[in-house]
């Protein structure tokens, strides 16, 4: 026997107040003190019940605010240009409907689904961005639960039943690995990102597995979290390795980390690319500042940004948006990369 629909008069009383209580409160509408405010959300909380997206629609509501929490410190986000780019694609779109972004910093993703539920709940936003997924993700089943319409930026394998959009990571690595041993490397490092995120198990299992089929034993992988610091320290771990052991290119998961594996490059007195050649990730304005220029795997992150705001606003107004890939990675050679020496 299914259990009956909690609706807002079951909210309404449980919360002592009257439907249009209710509706004030959900609505952001003057009139009720912060206590009953606060009282009324609790009892929407504890009771499971949201407005309904529907009902919403046909009373002439607009999405006016999209949310976006990420699960970076600060002080990284600020130097990723990942990020800023993505973001500065999102906003290209949210700007055609009038829209703004909400962005909010986390420090896990529990956190981050709790947030997701309070704005959802108290009708701050019409919208979300998920970014960063986990195996087994906690967002997954709230968003689901709520029905909130949301575009998780991932691999399906990682996304569950939500509409997603994300880029062939396993080809690209292998493109790069390909690339590079077809310039003669047989010790090919990588340098990668944060072990708990999926697309970092993506790129590391396809690491291995074009290493094997190319035979290349000397092959060997380092976590970090993305920042230039951990870049730097694992580029200094490769490269003081015995000459036998030490690696002769080196794959960066982001463009920060492979401008500081240029600098301890050279700060060993190591040539670039005759001595050790490198390869970044993404291609940011970065990889065109440095000498030598860096060799990339090249993404139209801008453009990425633009199409996961789009395909959200198709989710919102019913179309279902659709999962689907973007662009691959290519390989751009600049002036990092070259036979070893």
């Amino acid at each position: 026997m299914t259990s009956p629909r909690v609706t807002i008069k079951d909210v309404a009383a449980r919360a002592g107040v009257s439907k249009g209580a209710v509706s004030l409160a959900f609505n952001h509408k003057p009139g009720l003190s912060e206590a009953t405010r606060d009282r009324i959300f609790r009892a929407a909380r504890d009771l499971g019940w949201a407005p309904d997206p529907a009902a919403r629609t046909l009373a002439g509501s607009r999405v006016d605010v999209v949310g976006l929490a990420v699960c970076r410190p600060a002080r990284l986000l600020g130097l990723e240009p990942f990020y800023m780019e993505f973001v500065s694609g999102v906003e290209s779109v949210l700007t055609e409907h009038s829209c703004s972004l909400l962005l909010r910093l986390v420090r896990t993703v529990e956190e981050e689904a709790g947030l997701l539920e309070s704005w959802w709940r108290a009708r701050r936003i019409g919208g979300a961005i998920l970014v960063d997924f986990r195996a087994d993700d906690p967002r997954v089943e709230p968003v689901r639960r709520l029905r909130i319409p949301a575009v998780a930026v991932g691999h399906p394998s990682l996304t569950g039943s939500l509409t997603s959009v994300w880029t062939d990571d396993a080809s690209a690595v292998g493109e790069a690995v390909r690339y590079l041993a077809a310039l003669g490397h047989r010790r090919i490092a990588r340098v990668g990102g944060a072990a708990a995120l999926g697309h970092t198990a993506i790129r590391t299992a396809a690491f291995d597995e074009a290493a094997r089929t190319l035979g290349l034993a000397g092959a060997r992988q380092v976590a970090t979290d993305f920042s230039g610091d951990a870049g730097a320290r694992a580029t200094r771990s490769l490269l003081t390795a015995p000459p036998g052991d030490r690696p002769t290119a080196v794959v960066y998961d982001n463009d920060i980390m492979a401008v500081a594996g240029l600098a301890v490059a050279a700060e060993m007195g190591l040539r670039v690319p005759a001595d050790v050649s490198l390869l970044a990730w993404d291609d940011s304005q970065l990889c065109r500042l440095t000498r030598p220029t860096l060799s990339a795997m090249s993404h139209d992150v801008h453009g990425f940004g633009a199409e996961v705001a789009r395909t959200l606003f198709g989710v919102i107004g019913g179309e279902g948006g659709g999962s689907r890939p973007v662009a691959t990675p290519v390989l751009v050679p600049r002036g990092s990369t070259a036979p070893p020496g």
